[in-house]
């Protein structure tokens, strides 16, 4: 155990290089450990695209040197909108080159709580002390799976989450469960892939989004520039201390309205003939041999060879596996979200989480990337005010510019 760094920042995804490299370029001594892009290369299958916008799908400040705008023109060659996976997972990894040349891409195994701080004890067994430690771990762990398939093997029956190729499904009849993009998504990737392929969804009619304009005079007029959320509302969101000092009540109908389950426009015309069971409901799922059968609410049955579960996310920060049951059991939350405080910091000091963690102190913005210019400087800001007197000023003056 060394002199303490400043803080330690746990996953390399958008939120994490986002947040370690603004607090870098302010002067903090800060280490970020994973793999870069992780989720996105290992967890979305290919051939997927962006459904946020290509002013939404900035990592960190939306303009300067690190912009998706910047990548883009030093690649020299144009980048499809919407943008395809292997694009932004490339921008990340740009990013992280020109930003966090020293990633560590060790897996974080424990978080404890020390005096002044943290150890941080990866898994080779190395411990590295930090007084902070910020949590930017995404969404893998929080994969809702309904509770009727928990009995039936993932050859079976499978979370999205667990896809990075939708490929080996070709030739085999599959039905998705949900109506979000990743539903209608996966669903048109296996039928390209040649699968048979049905949609299962309970609402009883498609939600597209994309429909309102973002172009021309009206656009700007509607929605921010982050495009989370419909029409108006966009701009709340775009706020997050603003959503923050709202009555809980319009915190949780913002965040209802921006969430709600849909599918962008431009998937349309790839979905001639997909079959869709629209206002239904899986009241029976069963192993029949090498296959499963599917009983819905209507008493019909589908007998398939796998279904994919496009059912979302449910937060719960205690199954952050490198987070402890002792140390969880101290946070302030509330559904599984950890209360936070406007540097993103946890009843705990020192322990800040960012992303989809955040969603319930900040709103919907911290579920997307559009998220990320926000996080950064906030946290950025809880250790500006947080370091040492008189160690290293002119970092700490740079931080507090940063911050503002």
């Amino acid at each position: 155990m060394t002199t303490p760094l400043d803080a330690i920042v746990i996953g390399a995804g958008p939120y994490g290089l986002a947040v370690g490299s603004t607090m870098r370029s302010a002067g903090a001594e800060v280490r970020v450990f994973g793999e870069a892009m992780s989720f996105w290369k290992q967890h979305m299958p290919k051939g997927m695209c962006l459904r946020s916008r290509w002013s939404a799908s900035h990592i960190g400040e939306p303009r300067g040197a690190l912009s998706l705008d910047a990548f883009e023109h030093e690649r020299a060659a144009d980048i499809a909108r919407p943008v395809p996976l292997a694009d932004f997972v490339a921008y990340g990894e740009w990013f992280q080159a020109r930003t966090l040349p020293d990633l560590d891409p060790r897996t974080v195994r424990r978080v404890e709580p020390r005096d002044c701080g943290f150890s941080v004890i990866l898994a080779d067994g190395e411990a590295i002390a930090a007084r902070r430690v910020v949590v930017a771990a995404g969404i893998a762990p929080f994969a809702a799976r309904p509770a009727l398939f928990d009995t039936l093997p993932r050859e079976l029956a499978s979370h999205s989450v667990d896809h990075a190729d939708l490929a080996a499904f070709a030739g085999r009849r599959v039905a998705v469960i949900g109506g979000g993009q990743s539903a209608i998504e996966s669903a048109v990737l296996l039928r390209e892939a040649g699968a048979q392929v049905e949609v299962i969804m309970r609402a009883p009619r498609l939600r597209w989004v994309g429909r309102a304009p973002r172009e021309g005079l009206l656009g700007p007029i509607l929605f921010d520039r982050t495009d989370v959320g419909p029409a108006l509302i966009s701009h709340l969101v775009a706020k997050p201390m603003l959503v923050r000092a709202l009555p809980r009540a319009l915190q949780l109908d913002a965040t209802r309205r921006s969430l709600a389950s849909g599918a962008s426009l431009w998937l349309r015309p790839r979905m001639d003939d997909l079959v869709m069971s629209m206002g239904r409901k899986v009241h029976a799922a069963t192993r029949r041999g090498a296959r499963i059968e599917l009983r819905l609410d209507d008493g019909t049955t589908r007998t398939l060879d796998h279904v994919l579960l496009a059912t979302g996310y449910r937060i719960e920060i205690r199954r952050y596996a490198f987070l402890p049951p002792e140390l969880v059991a101290q946070v302030r939350s509330v559904d599984g979200h950890p209360v936070l405080d406007p540097g993103l910091q946890s009843s705990i000091p020192g322990l800040h989480f960012v992303g989809a963690p955040a969603l319930y102190s900040f709103g919907p913005l911290l579920r997307f990337v559009a998220g990320t210019e926000f996080a950064a400087r906030m946290v950025t800001r809880g250790v500006t005010r947080a370091r040492t007197p008189g160690r290293n000023p002119e970092g700490a003056t740079e931080l507090q510019r940063v911050a503002q």
